[in-house]
């Protein structure tokens, strides 16, 4: 019997890559997306299951669905989110509630309804996807590097709380990876910010990297070890920057970190 996979945030990029890849491999796959209408045809192997990970009923409601076809969840791939681009001067505190109720609390909330029956079944794997953005920053993307950081510790500390509970937890942290999530960033607003050239320089970088980054299927390869693996790796950074930022964040002080990184982007 093929092993049922939950994976959120489905219909697209890193999500969408992830849900064919793991089709492929014989997993049972359901794929989360808040608009199944707009879903185009030609991914018969992926049984969509509508889901907003910001509501609390969407979630439950999503997983009992899935429980009720599959009768049991085998793993959770925790994909959804977004990122907002701007200063943290400019940015508004909504829009970074925002942030934080997509990509960290809505992990959070798969994760309350997801792993009660996981536990009970002393069986179950679970990965997040995080970002080397949280273990290094981002100028102009502080809320979306400190969403991603606060996964990063709810990944560690999860893994050491279902220890001996045969649930396994691990963080799959892409770096520049070609996806629309990157290529849709939206930098108009920007235009009208105090720190608008430096901003501009920023903007530059990511249109020259995207077109060399690797595509999303090299996540989904990842995510994929990490729910086969005999012995699961707590992380799997993907990318071409997956040994140089972790080699960076352990090897070089805090204030040559960020000035390499205000080098890289031009401020």
């Amino acid at each position: 019997m093929s092993q049922s996979v939950l994976v959120t945030g489905a219909s697209s990029g890193i999500g969408a890559a992830t849900a064919k890849h793991l089709a492929s491999a014989g997993f049972r796959v359901f794929g989360t997306t808040r608009k199944p209408e707009s879903l185009p045809p030609g991914a018969p192997a992926i049984e969509w299951v509508p889901m907003d990970v910001r509501d609390e009923a969407s979630v439950s409601s999503a997983v009992s669905q899935v429980l009720a076809a599959a009768g049991a969840l085998d793993a959770l791939v925790c994909n959804a989110g977004f990122g907002i681009f701007g200063s943290v001067e400019e940015v508004s505190v909504d829009e970074a509630h925002a942030q934080f109720d997509t990509n960290f609390f809505g992990v959070l909330r798969c994760l309350r309804v997801v792993l009660p029956g996981m536990r009970e079944r002393a069986r179950g794997r679970v990965v997040l996807v995080g970002s080397l953005a949280g273990r290094a920053p981002l100028p102009f993307q502080a809320h979306y590097s400190a969403s991603k950081a606060a996964v990063d510790a709810l990944a560690l500390a999860l893994r050491s709380e279902l220890h001996g509970h045969g649930v396994s937890v691990s963080l799959v942290e892409p770096g520049d990876i070609r996806t629309p999530f990157n290529e849709a960033i939206d930098f108009s607003a920007s235009a009208r910010s105090v720190y608008a050239p430096r901003i501009r320089r920023c903007q530059e970088v990511v249109e020259e990297s995207l077109p060399k980054a690797p595509g999303p299927e090299v996540v989904a390869r990842a995510i994929h070890r990490a729910l086969t693996a005999r012995r699961p790796r707590v992380r799997y950074p993907v990318g071409p920057d997956s040994w140089s930022v972790p080699c960076g964040r352990r090897l070089l002080p805090d204030w040559l970190t960020l000035r390499l990184v205000r080098t890289h982007y031009g401020v």
